[in-house]
């Protein structure tokens, strides 16, 4: 099996360390599809990467485009955990990632940090099968030559020739992507990712599957629940997100969200001697970081990158806010360092599972396109700048639609917001605090699936089966006996 890029440095380092367990992968509404999938089975053979030890390594041929399913195939890599309780097992829970994650490499990550000692009935009774989406990591690649954003070009042009310069570059980004990987460019979406995991359940031969999943999956989820009613068991959506209003709105609520865990960061800083910065003013010294970059863009300390601008240092702390015990001390010491005249922790994404061109491609297909002019982009940039000081906006779901200014292939984004019928109630993970999704994101999922229960977490952080026993007990309740907790109730550890 062929290794992607992966980043093994402080975020293993640190997982060692907590008591907990398996981090499952970070999670559309189109109308059913009552298409057939094709029946392909699934080519198991015994895994030779040393990280998966007597589990089942497999591929199975999805095609490229499902509406014309016999103009060409792509291949879907996949790895099987079996269950541990053989006699009791459950079924089948797929982990699975999208959007440039791979849940093979989510899963080689958990196996770093104790798997199975602590998932409880998750490894007990159920096999855990990990997908890689089509176009990510191990299944067949989106792979483009040139770079998401070079040097000279800004995701908040301040001129009309710089948004003009974005523009023109996304359109080259998009047709050498076209032309490096053909057709799969334009079917790398959630229908598409969607269509893939029914062909995998009957690859698996399994009546029903269980799903977990985190972020961008959770909409996944939703989207395969919605095509193909009735193959769901149990769902557990963790840090769910909402695209049920206009895409404007979600971008201002995530830059609020963000800045929110920015300012909880830099109170962190204040009051806990582990950080890099305590004493000082995290929030000038972050500001005046940012300021001094963009006068003068400061060095990474090899070739490997350019130097960083302040834009650059915006855009990679978002990642950073996603898990206050372990990468709020790195953006302490990163910012530390890079006042020091070195910003190489700032082009280090703190989830290495993630490909930058994998997550940008299918955003550009799944995302709406509410900006055409410089001057719309300009009046968002100071709506941004209002609600998010720190950061200025610089969130995924921004840069998202500043990357796609321009891209060739229109934008086919599914509905959000009505009910799916024939899924099963939900267990929705949801902390209060989190960079990448406000805390009603979840309420608004679970309206979306009649019966679905919002666990709340007290915290700041997502991949919450990792973190809490608490999430872990009711995870585990809910998988084993599809017993949701009360309404209302939070977990505080």
């Amino acid at each position: 099996m062929t290794r992607i890029r992966r980043h093994t440095g402080w975020i293993a380092t640190a997982l060692s360390g907590l008591l907990a367990t398996l981090a499952v992968p970070a999670l559309a509404q189109p109308e059913q599809d009552a298409r057939p999938t094709p029946a392909t089975a699934i080519d198991w053979h015994t895994c030779t990467d040393a990280d998966f030890r007597h589990m089942q390594c497999g591929s199975i041929q999805v095609p490229v485009d499902w509406s014309h399913p016999r103009a060409g195939s792509l291949t879907l890599a996949l790895v099987r955990r079996p269950a541990d309780d053989r006699a009791h097992r459950q079924g089948t829970l797929l982990v699975n990632d999208g959007a440039g994650g791979s849940s093979i490499e989510q899963l080689r990550l958990a196996m770093h940090v104790g798997l199975p000692h602590f998932a409880g009935a998750m490894t007990q009774k159920f096999d855990l099968v990990a997908v890689d989406p089509r176009g990510v990591g191990h299944s067949t690649p989106l792979l483009c030559g040139e770079p998401l954003k070079p040097a000279g070009v800004s995701h908040f042009p301040r001129t009309r020739a710089a948004y003009d310069a974005l523009v023109a570059h996304n359109r080259a980004f998009a047709e050498d992507c076209l032309r490096r990987n053909g057709r799969l460019t334009a079917h790398v979406d959630l229908t598409s990712t969607a269509r893939d995991f029914e062909a995998v359940r009957r690859g698996l031969g399994e009546r029903q599957l269980n799903w977990y999943g985190i972020h961008y999956s959770t909409l996944v989820g939703r989207t395969y629940a919605k095509l193909y009613p009735g193959r769901l068991r149990t769902m557990v959506l963790d840090t769910a997100l909402d695209d049920s209003g206009s895409l404007r709105s979600r971008i201002i609520q995530e830059a609020e969200t963000a800045e929110t865990a920015f300012n909880r960061f830099t109170a962190w800083c204040a009051g806990s001697k582990t950080c890099a910065l305590h004493g000082k003013d995290v929030a000038a010294a972050y500001d005046a970081l940012v300021a001094r970059a963009e006068r003068d863009p400061i060095p990474t300390g090899g070739r490997a990158h350019q130097p960083l601008t302040g834009e650059d240092i915006r855009e990679a702390t978002q990642d950073y806010l996603t898990l206050s015990g372990l990468s709020w001390p790195e953006l302490a010491k990163a910012i530390a360092k890079a006042q020091d005249g070195d910003a190489t922790d700032f082009t280090i994404d703190p989830d290495d599972t993630l490909d930058p061109v994998q997550v940008q491609v299918p955003a550009c297909l799944d995302t709406p396109r509410p900006v055409h002019t410089f001057a719309q982009l300009t009046r968002l940039q100071k709506e941004l700048a209002r609600v998010s000081p720190h950061l200025g906006g610089a969130v995924r779901s921004y840069r998202s639609v500043a990357g796609c200014l321009g891209w060739p292939l229109p934008a086919e984004p599914v509905r959000g917001g009505t009910l799916v019928h024939d899924a099963p109630p939900a267990l929705i993970l949801q902390s209060t605090h989190q960079a990448l999704a406000p805390y009603r994101a979840g309420l608004t999922m679970a309206a979306q699936l009649p019966g679905s229960v919002v666990l709340t977490r007290d915290g700041d952080d997502y991949s919450m089966f990792l973190l809490s026993q608490c999430v872990r007990d009711a995870t585990n309740r809910y998988l084993v006996s599809r017993e949701l907790p009360a309404p209302g109730t939070t977990c505080t550890d």
